[in-house]
Formats: structure tokens, sequence, C-alpha cells
């Protein structure tokens, strides 16, 4: 039997969480827009042709922001394609997803599905292949009330009021040879801190995201980060994280750790982002927009689903569309608990993406739409974090992975409210043992009653499917037993469990 102790004291935080950390996206990528968010013909489409099912998964997910419209294709997008009359707009050459892209969703369609989502419109502009002058046509299009060129376009495309986007991305992963305008950590950070600039001439109040590193893997990590926040520093309030992660071969041991590898980026980022703060004596700090991350089976996109053929252009294809299992969304609840332990510093996060495409929730065209593993962890993290997160004291036994060395097998993080509530979130990374976690609450007072819920199963590679979309399920925990200051329940091998202390 594995045993682990950790102490929860509410004087001991780290910082507020931010509703923006449970953010997800939505790129014209696969089937996540035509067949996801918007399928006129579907039984339960609104007027808009939005799926009604769809939406309200969103809604229970949690979902706060959204950010759009790519990634990738960000790079290679004309925003002036998806206004005015479906009818009258191009179809495009997608070159980040050899596809077709119709135009038939463009930044009108979104913001209001957004907001029948109840979520917070997050904007990219293209600074790949366009620049300045286009970023400034987008937010004047979309910010300001009327009586100009651009703001009166959209009065007259059925859109009186503006969309009032407050956050906005300054382009996509500008660092990787596969983008489209892909340019030096020097010439990025020029056209973005000119971007910058002149969007603030038009609204001073946005917030403003730079382009950080596509991962800690990229050979130009840490300085890419420095010459980028140099220059810019002044005119930003975000510097973007993106992370990735999936099994090599059968190496689990690994994988279950990968939340230390997010950590480690998160840290890296930060004091980058502090030694700028540093150099140039500024009061300001700059946080982190976790804007992409997610487990992502790269590796079969690589060799299974890619289509190159120049004659081969299809309309929202298949692509990305893993079926996650019990071991996916015990990975994506410790890098949940990765972010929330960061929750001083990032303060905005998207899961990509959000539907179909490497999604928590998936759609059978004309059918059903359905929960994968990973909608679990996030739904209920999304609901159960109190508002602050605390500082814990964990001592947990360690296990040896390849890439990261020595890793604790048990990880988790708390949060707590003015209100006496307490939630915590912990993981057991072992594949075969249980572990029993002993947790000293005495400093949260008089424990009331204590719910827990787990994701395990005896399969670590269960999943959902449209005809088993109830495979996988959280379940209720009944091990817990309170008393005398003390909490102690039993991590199942291989899963994530919620804890609410009232």
């Amino acid at each position: 039997m594995i045993r682990a102790h950790l102490t929860v004291d509410p004087h001991f935080t780290v910082g507020t969480i931010n509703r923006r950390l449970f953010g997800s996206f939505v790129e014209h990528l696969g089937r996540c827009v035509y067949e996801g968010i918007y399928e006129p013909g579907h039984p339960t489409a609104d007027e808009q042709g939005f799926r009604a099912d769809v939406m309200e998964l969103v809604r229970e997910m949690g979902v706060t922001t959204v950010r759009y419209p790519g990634g990738n294709f960000v790079s290679g997008y004309r925003w002036e394609d998806g206004i005015g009359p479906v009818e009258d707009r191009p179809r495009r050459l997608d070159l980040a997803w050899h596809s077709i892209e119709t135009n038939e969703i463009g930044l009108d369609e979104f913001a209001s599905w957004a907001k029948k989502a109840d979520c917070e419109l997050m904007y990219a502009v293209n600074l790949g292949t366009r620049g300045v002058l286009e970023a400034l046509d987008v937010l004047e299009y979309a910010n300001v009330r009327s009586g100009t060129q651009w703001s009166d376009r959209r009065v007259a495309n059925g859109h009186p009021d503006p969309h009032r986007i407050r956050m906005w991305c300054l382009g996509n992963e500008m660092d990787g040879p596969w983008q489209l305008g892909h340019t030096t950590a020097e010439a990025y950070a020029e056209i973005a801190a000119t971007a910058a600039g002149a969007m603030r001439q038009l609204d001073p109040d946005l917030e403003l995201v730079a382009c950080g590193s596509s991962s800690a893997q990229m050979p130009t990590f840490g300085e890419w980060e420095r010459v980028v926040l140099e220059r810019t520093y002044d005119l930003v309030d975000f510097i973007s994280c993106h992370a990735y992660y999936e099994p090599r071969g059968d190496d689990y041991e690994t994988y279950l750790a990968s939340a230390v590898n997010m950590d480690r980026f998160i840290d890296t980022v930060v004091a980058t982002a502090d030694h700028v703060k540093a150099l140039r004596s500024s009061a300001k700090t700059i946080n982190i927009s976790f804007d992409e991350w997610n487990v992502w089976y790269q590796s079969r996109y690589d060799t299974e689903e890619k289509v190159t053929s120049i004659d081969t252009w299809p309309v929202a294809p298949h692509l990305l569309e893993h079926s996650y299992t019990v071991m996916d969304a015990v990975v994506l609840g410790s890098l949940l608990i990765s972010l929330i332990r960061h929750a001083d510093r990032v303060t905005a996060a998207s899961i990509a993406q959000l539907v179909n495409a490497i999604a928590p929730i998936m759609t059978e065209p004309g059918g059903p739409a359905w929960k994968q593993t990973t909608f679990y962890p996030f739904s209920l993290t999304s609901r159960l974090a109190r508002e602050t997160a605390l500082e814990l004291k964990l001592d947990s036994p360690t296990y040896d992975t390849e890439l990261y060395g020595q890793v604790p097998v048990v990880d988790a993080v708390a949060t707590h409210d003015e209100g006496g509530g307490t939630t915590i979130f912990a993981v057991n990374r072992s594949l075969t043992d249980e572990a029993t976690v002993e947790i000293d609450v005495s400093g949260v007072g008089d424990v009331a009653r204590v719910t827990a819920t787990s994701m395990f199963d005896d399969d670590v590679h269960a999943a959902n499917s449209a005809s088993q979309p109830d495979r996988v399920r959280p379940r209720e925990n009944d091990s817990v037993i309170v008393g005398d200051g003390r909490l102690t329940v039993t991590l199942p091998a291989c899963s994530w469990t919620v804890l609410t202390l009232d």
C-alpha cells in the first residue's frame, strides 16, 4: 500500500483562481466547427444552425472562455471572408489542415454562439501572413459601436451592438516551422509590439497575449520568451504557453507524470518573464495564458490522418478524433492540478479543442453528442474549484520515470473560499497500487461533510463511444474517514479524485 500525507491550511495561499483558467479553444480544424458546434440540419439546431445538445454540454463542462479562430488556421485566415451574406462568402484553401474552409461561420456567428454558451470570446489575429492593419480592422469591426467603415459593416450585417472582445492573441505559434509566416523571435517581437501599440491606440483597455514557445521542447524555448518580452513587455499582458502530451510507446509511468513537465514549463516561463521585469525595473507583472493544452496523440496524426495530396481538399475532414481513455482522463486531471497550483501566474488557459478534434465532446452528424472520459475531470474541476489556490505540504513516495526522473506517486492541490469550503484534487499515478492519503484538515475548521468522486477503471484503456457513451463515468469514492482534524481517503490505482469539504 502506498501512503502519502498532505496538510491543507487556508492561511497559506498561492493566489486567486481566475475563472479564465477553465477556457477552451475552437479552431477551424476538422469537425470542430462544422458538424461540431454548427450543423444546421441537426434535430437540435437553433435558428442559426448551432447544435443545442453541444451547447448544453459546453455549459455543463463549465467552459468560461473560448479562443477562436485558431491555432494554426489563423495564420492563413482572412477574417473578412467570414462576414456578410453567407452565400457571398468565398471558399478558401486552408493550408494549416489541408482542407476547404467554407466560411459559413465567421466572427459574428461565433460571437453569437459564445454568448449563447455563456463563454467569453478570446480572439486571435493573423500576424503570420497579414499584419497590423488587418488587426486594427478586425478590432474596429468587433469593438467600435458605429460610425466607421468596419463598424458600420458589422451593423449592416445585423449586429448593431459591438462584440466587446477584451482578450486578443497576437498571432499563433510563430516560432514553429509548420506555421505560415514562421519567423524569428526578433522579427515576431517587432510586429507584435507594433500591432499591440496600434491596437491600444484604438482601445487602451485590451488584454493582449504575445506568442510564447509552441512547447518546452522547441530549440528556441526560453530565448524566444526573453527576446519577445524585452520588446513587448510594456505593451502586452500575457505570454502564451502551449503543451500537448501523449505516451511514448508503453511508457505509461512517464505519461502519468506529464504534469511534472507542465510544472517545469510554467516555472521556466515565469522565471524568464520576471528576469525581463527585473532588467526593466518594472512594477508590471506578465502572466501566462496557457491557451493550448491537452492530451494529443500527435504521432497518430503524423502517420495516419494527414491529407497532403494537392488534389484532395476535403470540407470538415475527420481529423484528430481521438478516443480518450481512463488513463488520458487521469493525465488531464493532473494537468489541471498543475494549472491551479500556478494560479498566481497562470490566469488564463484553454483546453484544445472543444468538440470532435482532440476534444472532450464528440458528435455524430445528425445524431447524438457524448462526453469523452476527459470531459469529467474538466467539468468537475471547473465546477468545484474554489476562489483561492492553497500551498500544500505534500509527502509522497516517488517513482522513477525515463524523462522526468523521480516524481511523486501522489500529486494534489487544494482550493478554498471565504465561506469555509475546501476542495482537494488528487491523482494516484501508480498503475498497480492503491494509495492511502492522510490529510491534515485541522486548519480548515470542523468538517461537517466530505464528498469524494474518483475517475478510475479496472481497464485503464477503457473509453466512451457513440454506442457506449457512459462506459466510463466518475464514481463515488466511499473510502473517506474523517475525525480529529484528519481525513483519510484511498485513491484507486491510476485515478483522479476530487474531495469537497464543507
